[in-house]
This record gives structure tokens, C-alpha cells and sequence, in this order.
């Protein structure tokens, strides 16, 4: 007689399996979404680099369109987590690692923002993660919205700030402005301390 013992050991292992399997299929797609336009991608092809049959993605993620929205999202949970490790002692500090974190990811995130349309589900995760960054700057830089200010010169000054840090910004400065990643954070240390008080810098 089998002991009862091992039907939860059989269905751990499976339950680990099926979550590598999930996991392998998602990087196949975050690959192939970080090198093609997402109309060129192929499940046949995400299927072949996860090394699973189609019947296997479709069958856990129902659609192209459900595999991506799921990628994104897994995606933003961990770009979220890092985010948040991006909060400095100052503002220096913080600007650094948020220049950082967008010299890793930042052309990643702007093609999820302008693709994002193509996709169910996927438009309402960047919006999330935009309100995500507004949040963040409002956590990361409170010092420049000091509640003893006016209530209009508060949400300007929020608004200066997420434009500051925004990742458009980092773009336009890196590359169209063809700026090392260390002048790049130069630049927006110079747009962004006018808006803080002296302590804070």
C-alpha cells in the first residue's frame, strides 16, 4: 500500500515543475519581445526556445495576447521590487541608482510603453506602472513637497519631478542628446535639485 504521505510530495513536484515550465516560457517571450516588433512574434518560436509544445503555452496562457500580458506583468512586479531599492540617502544617491536602473532596463520599458497597445490587458499594466512612478517620486524626493507649501505648488512640483525622472526624460538625454550615463545623471541632478530644499540634496 502507497503511503498517503507521498500524494502531497507527487503533487509539490509537479506544482515546481509546472511553475519552471511558466517561467521558462515567459523568458522565452520577454526575449523575443525585447528583439522583435510583437506582431513578428511567433508562439511556434517561444514555444521552441522554451523547449515546451504550443499546446503547452496555449493550454497555460490561452493566447499570444494572454502570454504577453502575463510577461509584462511578471516584468513589472520585479521592476517594481527594484525600483524601490532605488531610494538613496539624498537625492544624489537616489538619481544615481534611478540612472542605473534605466541604463538595465529602460529601453525594455519604453518599448512595453509603446507597444502596449497591441495587446489586451497589457494598456491597463502601464498604466499601473506609471502610477507606480508617480508614487515613487513622491516617496523618493518628499522633501520637495513639503506640505507647508500651497496645494497647487505641491502638485506642480510633484508633476516636475515625475517628468524629471521619468524615463522619456532619461531617454531624450541619453540618447537624443547623445550623453554618457554618468552626464546623464548630471543632467537631471542639475533640473531636479532647484526644486529641493538645501538639507535634502
Amino acid at each position: 500500500m502507497k503511503s498517503s504521505s507521498a500524494r502531497p510530495y507527487r503533487m509539490t513536484v509537479r506544482a515546481d515543475s509546472a511553475q519552471r515550465t511558466g517561467e521558462r516560457i515567459t523568458d522565452a517571450m520577454l526575449r523575443r519581445f525585447a528583439e522583435l516588433p510583437y506582431d513578428r512574434i511567433r508562439l511556434e518560436d517561444v514555444a521552441a526556445d522554451a523547449e515546451v509544445t504550443v499546446q503547452t503555452v496555449i493550454r497555460r496562457f490561452d493566447t499570444k495576447h494572454g502570454l504577453l500580458a502575463a510577461t509584462v506583468e511578471r516584468e513589472f512586479t520585479r521592476l517594481a521590487t527594484e525600483r524601490a531599492a532605488a531610494v538613496g540617502k539624498g537625492a544624489q544617491a537616489t538619481l544615481h541608482s534611478l540612472v542605473r536602473y534605466y541604463e538595465d532596463h529602460g529601453a525594455l520599458i519604453l518599448k512595453l510603453y509603446a507597444e502596449a497597445d497591441q495587446a489586451p490587458g497589457v494598456p491597463e499594466l502601464a498604466s499601473r506602472a506609471r502610477g507606480y512612478h508617480v508614487s515613487w517620486c513622491r516617496e523618493a524626493f518628499s522633501e520637495a513637497l513639503d506640505p507647508g507649501l500651497d496645494k497647487r505648488t505641491r502638485e506642480r512640483r510633484l508633476a516636475q519631478v515625475v517628468a524629471i525622472c521619468d524615463v522619456t526624460t532619461w531617454r531624450i538625454l541619453r540618447f537624443d542628446g547623445h550623453l554618457s550615463a554618468q552626464q546623464t545623471k548630471k543632467a537631471l541632478l542639475e533640473l531636479l535639485l532647484p526644486l529641493l530644499p538645501p538639507q535634502s540634496r
